[in-house]
Formats: structure tokens, sequence, C-alpha cells
């Protein structure tokens, strides 16, 4: 295991992310251990049954990924990525129900065009 301080790793993120080709890297912040970096190799930790699809849920539900770029990473169609994310209890649509019924109207009126 290797590791890098934050200075570092803002300075030359490249030579980090080489590092983490090779074997984890602990980002330390202030001599305390702070994350770590884990190459995602295709041929092994990504093609790990559920790996994708976990990566793509969690990043979609931080908000980082839109629905289908996370159905994409996650190998999935967008009807199935969706199916997928409403059986978690992570919602699709996100806003209120003022900004549903809005869009609503919106999508009436270009439908009525």
């Amino acid at each position: 295991m290797k590791s890098v301080n934050v200075r570092q790793l803002k300075n030359n993120p490249s030579d980090a992310l080489r590092m983490a080709r090779e074997d984890m890297v602990v980002v330390m912040n202030r001599d305390q251990p702070e994350a770590v970096l884990v190459h995602l190799d295709d041929e092994e930790l990504l093609n790990q049954p559920g790996v994708r699809l976990a990566v793509a849920v969690a990043l979609f539900k931080d908000g980082s990924l839109p629905l289908g770029r996370a159905a994409k990473v996650a190998g999935l169609s967008y009807a199935e990525f969706i199916e997928h994310v409403s059986r978690l209890g992570i919602p699709v649509v996100k806003g209120d129900a003022t900004t549903l019924e809005e869009d609503l109207k919106d999508l009436d009126a270009w439908l009525k065009k």
C-alpha cells in the first residue's frame, strides 16, 4: 500500500492515479488517513458481480451522474436502471408537488402543440 498527502494529490493527481494502478493509495491529511484510492480495473474489480451497479447507483443517488450515464455505467438499459433504483427507494424524479404540477402543465402544453 502506498500513500500521498493531500498537497501531493492536489499538485499531481495523475501521479496518484498511476500509483493506484499498482496498489491501493491512502490519502493522508495532517498525518491522518483521509481517503483511499483504488484503481477500477475493468478486468477485475468492476467485473465482480454487482460492483458496476453499486457504483452507478451510488453516483446517481449523490447527484454525481445523471440517470442515463448511470444506467450506462451499470450496464443496464434506461428502463432497467429506473426500475432498479425505484426498488431501492431512490427517487428518479426530484422535486416537490409544486414542481411536478408545473412540469405536468408544461408537458401538457407541449403535447397540445
